[in-house]
C-alpha cells in the first residue's frame, strides 16, 4: 500500500520516539610521519589503538547494541586509509568510542577527512514489492567489501506525488532484483548530517555491484539524484590487519 502522506503533515501524525539504531561511518587518514618512527614504537602504538577500539565493544552492556566493523582503504583511495563502521542505539556512544581513540598516541598521527552519521528507519517504498524486505533490520559487514556513499535527492523529488515516487521506486527495486549478491543498508541523515541518506552495499562481488549501479542509472528515479559522491570501496579486515596496512 502506498503511503499517501509520507511527511505526516496532512494527518498530523505524531512523532515516532521509538528506539532506533544510529550508524557512524568514520574515515581516517594517516600522517606519513608515523612511518618514519622506529618499528617497535609503531607496533606499540598500533596495539594500543586496537585495544582502545575493541574495549568500546567489549565493555559495553548488551542492551546498548554496540556493533563495530573495520575496513581498509589503503591502495583504493588516496584521501582516506581506513574506516570504522559503528552502530549503537545512543549517539553518545560514538562520542565515547572516539574519545577512547583520542587518548591513544596513534590518534596524534590520524585525521578524519570524512565522517558520516545516520539513523536506521523503515523504508516507505519497499512494502509494495513482494520479497523486498521491510528495510529495517541491518546485517552489517557480511560481505568482503562495503561500498559506501552519501546520497542527496533533488528537491523536485519531494514535489512529486506519492504515487509517482512509489512507481519510480518500484522500478528501482525491480531492476535491483537479480543482484542477489549485493545487500543494501540504507540509513537516514535528515537533520543530523549534511546528506539525506548514507547508502552502504555489502557484497563479495565488486563486479556485481558495478553492474547493479550501471543498471540503476537507466531507471527514472536516477533523474532525481542531486549528489551520490564520494564513493568508497572498503575492504573488510580485522583492526590488526587494517593497522598493518598503514605501516
Amino acid at each position: 500500500m502506498v503511503d499517501m502522506d509520507p511527511s505526516g503533515q496532512v494527518t498530523q501524525r505524531e512523532p515516532d520516539r521509538a528506539n532506533r539504531q544510529y550508524l557512524n561511518y568514520a574515515f581516517y587518514k594517516l600522517d606519513p610521519a608515523f612511518r618514519r618512527l622506529p618499528h617497535a614504537e609503531r607496533e606499540e602504538m598500533k596495539a594500543e589503538f586496537a585495544a582502545a577500539a575493541q574495549a568500546w565493544v567489549d565493555e559495553a552492556p548488551a542492551p546498548r547494541g554496540i556493533i563495530q566493523r573495520t575496513y581498509s582503504l589503503v591502495g583504493v583511495r588516496a584521501d582516506v586509509d581506513f574506516m570504522i563502521w559503528r552502530m549503537a542505539f545512543d549517539v553518545n556512544d560514538f562520542q565515547e568510542a572516539q574519545a577512547r581513540l583520542n587518548r591513544t598516541r596513534l590518534m596524534g598521527y590520524l585525521t578524519q577527512p570524512r565522517h558520516y552519521i545516520s539513523m536506521n528507519k523503515r523504508s516507505q517504498y519497499v512494502n509494495s514489492i513482494e520479497g523486498s524486505g521491510h528495510g529495517l533490520e541491518l546485517l552489517p559487514g557480511q560481505g568482503k567489501y562495503l561500498f559506501i556513499y552519501p546520497f542527496v535527492k533533488t528537491r523536485a523529488w519531494y514535489d512529486l506525488t506519492p504515487l509517482t515516487r512509489q512507481g519510480m521506486m518500484d522500478e528501482h527495486i525491480y531492476a535491483s532484483g537479480p543482484f542477489k549478491g549485493v545487500r543494501i543498508n540504507t540509513s537516514y541523515s535528515y537533520g543530523i548530517d549534511d546528506q539525506e541518506f548514507v547508502v552502504a552495499f555489502d557484497s563479495d562481488y565488486p563486479q556485481e555491484f558495478v553492474d547493479l549501479v550501471h543498471r540503476l542509472r537507466y531507471t527514472e528515479a536516477s533523474n532525481y539524484t542531486l549528489s551520490d559522491t564520494p564513493m568508497f570501496t572498503c575492504i573488510k579486515k580485522d583492526l590488526t590487519g587494517v593497522l598493518n596496512d598503514l605501516a
